[in-house]
């Protein structure tokens, strides 16, 4: 009985068996190398055997693969060449009894020799002389032809020429069938008689079209019939010359000038649909790119003659009527799933073309709304019109698209792509039709607003729609609503009444507990943005300065700071927004420094009023005091004082007292919480005059100050001190140093700098890893300060 081994040591016998195998492996290909490199003859095709006796090692072809293939391709090579320079250069030296002499000799004897080489297994010589005796029978019939039949019509002559070479190479190859050139040569070569001959007879455009067009089924029918080597190059061709066919019939179809003489060209077309439906039905590989193919000649065939009288935007709508009853394949169980696959790919394909040149349209116009802005409050921009002539044509593409793709949603539920091409063109279309059927302002902006909500009502449908079409749906509402929020600024009563229903549905929409969470931050974003932009439009209504606008904005932050935990899961994203209008109100304040003070200073407030709550302390705390210093300095420098330190003095002082008696409460307290505010109330503001003082006294005073608090702060262990006083002591010294660094860099020649800032990173880099433990011992002895 066989007891298995515990797992851990059924693993450790697994890797040293998987070790001795990979072991003997090197081995093995290392002395499978060694033999290769001569020690053991190599015969072409059958591998390493040892060698024939009585019969010297050198007699067999005992090359590398590789070697020999480059000197057989060389030696073809010199042999075309030198029946060329023969051909073209010393035909003239003889007559007409020895050209045909030499040339069928020569001939003759490169098709015969394959056969003697074949037989000793010498199969590759025999494929490089076989190559040279097809390139001589090319050579042959052009010596007839400029010695025997000079008058003949030369392309005439090159499309004969080329059915009886092709034969003959067929034959050739058929007799020796372990040859491989022979018969792909015959084939490529049979794609040139019917072309030719076409030419030669003067043909053009579609009868042209046509020769290319059997060609190419010939070539389809031997690729689908006789599988084989064949098959490859008969598919190749057969898809070449059948896309020149399409492309001759779709040019000839641009050009008709009427129904009637689109017909012909339509011919051309849907002939070359069946035949790609036919080498799709058939083809076990490609099916689907025959089948897209055959649908899209089918689609050209039909709507040439029926757009030729039509708008070309009228035209596109034709087509794209046509390309979407591709779709109806995928209900066809009949087709095979290559044919389905192909015909809905083309309706796809022509459907998107027709849907991205639409939404071209639409974005043109759409962007006229835009003139708006040149004259807000005039009450006289009209809505914009459409200057293309393009009429409904635009929107009926967009609306039977969408349609479309929401039925392509339907049939395929694992795939979000037709649903989301739904919900955007479906959007354009309904926001676009409005405009295009000429109504007035007042009515447009009604109805895109209408769409605007039914767009955001369907992006908090997710759940039931799916994420993908959901996500299209929140975005085509951010556009609608950035589209008309733009437009409503041409009126007083349009802009309030736009921004307060866009407002109030975003705040609706963020309390909608059922929505996806994304989608109610976003509402939740959006509903503070449009409250700021109300604020900014009743102070533009107030004909106040601008920088008073501030004011206004900021009762936003405070109400979103004030409302707190009522907003649920969307209060992160209502307070970055807020966060964002209470930046919007600074900008705003920028103009008036007094303003800016006073709208710092509310700021401050805000701030200090949401950190109240202990979950928003640490947030919202640092910014109110940064707000608060802010608003100190901007007040001192709006009322011209130049000595800052008469007015900061007094609040670092109370500051500090207030953080000593907290330290002694609470000797865990940081030092920054402590002292931090208190000492940066003084040191920053008089850092930045040192800056500006040209006398020598505040530098001193601040030098001496600083050099205080930092060796008080290395004494007591204490970070924020430490830090503070450290930076503004530099920076002291920076400043009184900055005159003689200045003369010196001025004094040293020009070349002196570079070459000690590359000696500089030449030793750092030499004693990076030193340094940068260095680095870090600092900063965790700094770390380990209060």
């Amino acid at each position: 009985m066989e007891i298995p081994l515990p797992p851990a040591e059924e693993l450790a016998l697994i890797d040293r068996e998987l070790f001795q195998l990979d072991a003997r492996r090197h081995y093995l290909l290392g002395r499978r190398e060694w033999l290769l490199r001569g020690q053991v003859p190599f015969v072409w095709g059958g591998g390493v055997q040892p060698a024939r006796p009585g019969r010297p090692d050198g007699a067999a072809e005992a090359s590398a693969p590789s070697a020999q293939n480059v000197l057989l391709v060389l030696g073809a090579v010199l042999l075309a060449v030198a029946a060329l320079a023969f051909t073209l250069v010393s035909w003239g030296s003889l007559g007409i009894a020895g050209r045909g002499a030499v040339l069928a000799a020569v001939t003759a004897a490169a098709l015969g020799t394959p056969a003697a080489l074949l037989r000793r297994g010498l199969r590759s010589t025999a494929e490089a002389v076989a190559a040279v005796g097809l390139l001589l029978t090319v050579l042959d019939a052009y010596a007839l032809y400029a010695v025997g039949m000079p008058e003949v019509d030369g392309l005439a002559y090159a499309a004969g020429t080329a059915a009886v070479l092709a034969a003959l190479w067929a034959g050739y190859g058929l007799a020796l069938a372990r040859l491989r050139t022979p018969l792909p040569a015959a084939l490529l070569t049979a794609q040139l008689p019917l072309p030719l001959a076409a030419l030669a007879a003067g043909a053009a455009g579609l009868d042209l079209g046509w020769a290319l067009l059997v060609t190419a089924a010939l070539d389809a029918g031997l690729a689908l019939r006789r599988p084989g080597r064949l098959t490859p190059w008969a598919a190749v061709a057969g898809s070449v010359l059948g896309g020149a066919a399409l492309l001759t019939g779709l040019a000839e179809s641009a050009a008709a000038g009427s129904a009637g003489m689109a017909l012909g060209s339509s011919a051309l077309l849907a002939a070359a649909a069946a035949l790609g439906v036919a080498v799709a039905w058939g083809a076990a590989r490609a099916g689907a790119v025959f089948a897209a193919a055959g649908a899209l000649a089918a689609v050209a065939a039909v709507g040439g003659p029926l757009t030729r009288e039509l708008r070309p935007s009228w035209a596109a709508v034709v087509y794209l009527v046509l390309a979407l009853a591709l779709f109806g394949a995928l209900r066809v169980p009949a087709l095979p799933g290559a044919v389905r696959r192909g015909l809905a790919w083309a309706g796809a394909g022509v459907a998107a073309l027709e849907a991205v040149s639409a939404l071209a349209w639409v974005a043109a116009l759409l962007a006229g709304g835009a003139r708006v802005l040149a004259q807000v409050w005039s009450a006289t921009t009209p809505p914009p019109a459409d200057d293309s002539g393009a009429g409904a044509a635009p929107v009926v593409a967009l609306l039977l698209t969408a349609a479309a793709a929401w039925w392509l949603a339907r049939m395929l539920p694992g795939r979000t792509e037709p649903g989301v091409a739904a919900v955007a063109l479906g959007w354009a279309g309904l926001f676009s039709a409005p405009v295009v059927l000429g109504l007035p302002a007042g009515a447009v902006l009604a109805a895109q607003l209408a769409v605007v909500l039914a767009a955001g009502a369907l992006a908090l449908r997710s759940a039931s729609i799916g994420a993908g079409p959901g996500i299209a749906a929140g975005a085509c509402a951010l556009a609608g609503a950035v589209s008309v929020s733009v437009a409503a600024l041409d009126g007083r009563l349009a802009t309030f009444a736009v921004l307060g229903i866009l407002g109030a549905a975003w705040a609706a929409a963020a309390a909608y507990r059922p929505a996806p969470a994304w989608a109610r931050a976003g509402a939740a974003v959006l509903a503070v943005g449009y409250a700021a932009l109300l604020a900014v439009a009743l102070g533009a209504l107030l004909e106040r300065p601008v920088a008073w606008w501030a004011l206004l904005v900021l009762a936003v932050p405070a109400a979103v700071a004030a409302l707190g935990p009522r907003l649920g899961s969307a209060r992160v994203p209502a307070e970055a927004a807020a966060g964002g209008a209470g930046l919007l109100a600074v900008a705003l304040a920028t103009g008036d420094v007094p303003v800016l003070a006073l709208v710092l200073a509310l700021a401050g407030v805000v701030c200090a009023g949401a950190a109240v709550r202990s979950e928003r302390r640490a947030a919202a705390g640092w910014p109110a005091g940064v707000l608060f210093l802010a608003a100190t300095w901007v007040r001192l420098a709006a009322s011209g004082v130049t000595v800052p330190e008469a007015y900061t003095l007094p609040v670092t002082a109370a500051a500090l007292a207030v953080g000593f008696a907290r330290r002694r409460r609470d000797p865990e307290a940081r030092s920054w919480t402590a002292y931090g505010p208190g000492l940066a109330a003084t040191l920053l503001p008089s850092t930045l005059a040192v800056w500006g003082d040209p006398h020598w006294l505040r530098p001193l005073l601040l030098g001496i100050a600083a050099l205080a608090v930092t060796l008080a702060g290395a004494r007591r262990r204490l970070q924020a001190p430490l830090v503070l006083g450290g930076a503004a002591l530099a920076a002291v010294a920076l400043h009184e140093l900055t005159p003689y660094v200045v003369q010196v860099v001025d004094a040293l020649p020009r070349w002196l700098p570079p070459a000690l800032a590359g000696l500089l990173l030449l030793a750092v880099g030499a004693t990076y890893e030193k340094r940068l433990r260095d680095a870090r011992r600092l900063r965790e002895a700094i770390g380990r300060l209060k």
